[in-house]
């Protein structure tokens, strides 16, 4: 077993696996400081940009695209709305273990209240600084490449119960 003494950063270069996110947010401004801080925090990240919400779906239902590992996800967007967006993935027996965290400058407790109730993993609001984004993404990627364990495939249409009655 790797021990790691509390001084050592764990490396987000050496993640357990390629990570695909897609990041919805209709401000290109926001593409661009997301992508330079991952960029910067984690080569193994492949990122995938929509615009709003209906784009997201659009995407996730094609049959040819990867699926992503992660799904970063604004609120405020036009045409289709992160919540809207939200509450369509989760609702979709095929999407539903995608882990989505919202991404947002809105700090309403409703809102937070309601990203949860929908099936949000995280909600998370924007920084006012690039180097608060950069922390942000640094923590993100290292929880999300090193050390959550994602499934490999699609959660099933029907789900067992892996426990045998006594």
């Amino acid at each position: 077993m790797r021990r790691y003494s509390a001084q050592k950063e764990m490396p987000v270069d050496s993640c357990k696996m390629p990570l695909t996110i897609i990041v919805a947010d209709d401000d290109p401004d926001d593409h661009i400081l997301v992508r330079d801080a991952f960029r910067d925090n984690c080569s193994c990240v492949k990122l995938k940009f929509v615009h709003n919400g209906q784009e997201l779906l659009d995407y996730l239902s094609d049959e040819e695209k990867v699926l992503p590992g992660l799904i970063l996800l604004d609120i405020n967007m036009p045409t289709m709305g992160g919540l809207e967006a939200l509450a369509h993935i989760k609702k979709n027996p095929k999407l539903i273990n995608i882990p989505i965290i919202i991404f947002t400058t809105s700090n309403d407790k409703e809102i937070v209240l309601e990203s949860y109730c929908l099936g949000a993993n995280s909600f998370i609001n924007k920084p006012d600084s690039f180097q608060k984004l950069e922390e942000i993404i640094d923590i993100v990627s290292k929880y999300w490449c090193n050390i959550a364990v994602l499934p490999d495939t699609l959660c099933p249409l029907e789900i067992k119960p892996q426990i045998k009655p006594a």
